[in-house]
């Protein structure tokens, strides 16, 4: 009988040790959130993600906890948040952006995790493949319509002949972009060159750089780029250059137009997988790897007068 019961207490720690998704004592189911830098677009994807949660009955402070932390644009921030997230032992992880997901996913093989604002989560490394991620890891791609982005340089400046690709050198989602970006260059005819940066300290000199050496500026979902955004598009603009973005947070803070994801309904989307997790049970290595099926075109009307062009007729 003793050893009976105490096999049966051994099972019962074992399973509350697995269980993603255990009511902490004070009863909520507690969410930790590792954005890797505030702009717009993560902000967005992070609103979205409470919100659609707030949708669906989990509303933080009430039935579940959120604990979010922002990595200010630092690796070493990702990596020690992740610590402290698996220390905490949380139900569920929500990572934004690929750095911040690649930090949780080398932590914890047993904690559900979400990702979202990642473009290619299997070239990243975090999941087997898209359609079957295994383990214990999915969420949503911010891929980008990257072949109608550059097929937008043809309508907006046709006769513009070179295209700077402006990104981080350390991205991994930005050189993915960039790469779908190039083939499509080379397919409508347009030369290309690219012009990298490792710090935001590099950004502004590294824009300086491109004028008179390109025609229009083409700008994928980066984080460092989006976070001064400010920056580009104000050096651009008086250079009568413009640009084109991967999404619509960096048009809004200083680019000329994109074709590009809402980054909100992405979150939302996110969220909808959490409760899939949360309330049935699901494994997120069976989860596929989601995409937002829209892209909307957007522009910014002050930066279009600037640039002398009428960019109503896109609408």
């Amino acid at each position: 009988m003793k050893k009976m019961l105490t096999i049966a207490t051994a099972l019962a720690v074992v399973l509350s040790t697995f269980s993603g998704c255990a009511k902490k004592s004070d009863g909520k189911i507690s969410i930790g959130v590792i954005q890797l830098v505030e702009h717009s677009a993560l902000d967005a994807n992070y609103q979205g993600f409470v919100d659609g949660l707030k949708d669906a009955g989990y509303v933080d402070g009430e039935n579940i906890t959120i604990d979010y932390q922002n990595a200010q644009n630092e690796q070493a921030n990702c990596t020690t948040i992740a610590d402290k997230f698996v220390s905490d032992k949380k139900d569920l992880i929500f990572a934004i952006a690929t750095p911040a997901a690649q930090a949780i996913a080398a932590k914890t093989e047993t904690i559900p995790v979400l990702i979202s604002s990642v473009t290619d989560p299997k070239s990243a490394g975090l999941v087997d493949s898209n359609e079957n991620p295994g383990h214990n890891i999915t969420g949503t791609s911010d891929l980008t319509p990257c072949a109608a982005q550059i097929d937008l340089i043809k309508q907006i400046v046709p006769s513009a002949k070179k295209v700077g690709m402006l990104f981080c050198s350390a991205e991994d989602n930005s050189r993915f972009q960039v790469n779908l970006a190039e083939a499509e260059c080379k397919k409508i005819g347009l030369d290309f060159e690219e012009f990298t940066v490792s710090n935001q300290n590099e950004v502004m000199t590294v824009v300086q750089s491109m004028v008179g050496k390109v025609d229009v500026i083409y700008t994928p979902t980066d984080n460092m780029i989006a976070a001064t955004m400010g920056v580009v598009g104000e050096v651009a603009t008086e250079a009568k250059i413009p640009v084109i973005c991967g999404e619509d947070g960096m048009v809004k803070s200083g680019g000329l137009a994109t074709y590009g994801l809402n980054y909100y309904q992405l979150g939302k989307q996110t969220a909808v997988m959490a409760v899939e997790i949360l309330k049935n049970g699901k494994n997120p290595g069976s989860m596929p790897i989601q995409y937002l099926e829209t892209c909307d075109f957007s522009y910014n009307e002050e930066v279009a007068g600037l640039l002398g062009l009428d960019l109503s007729k896109f609408n």
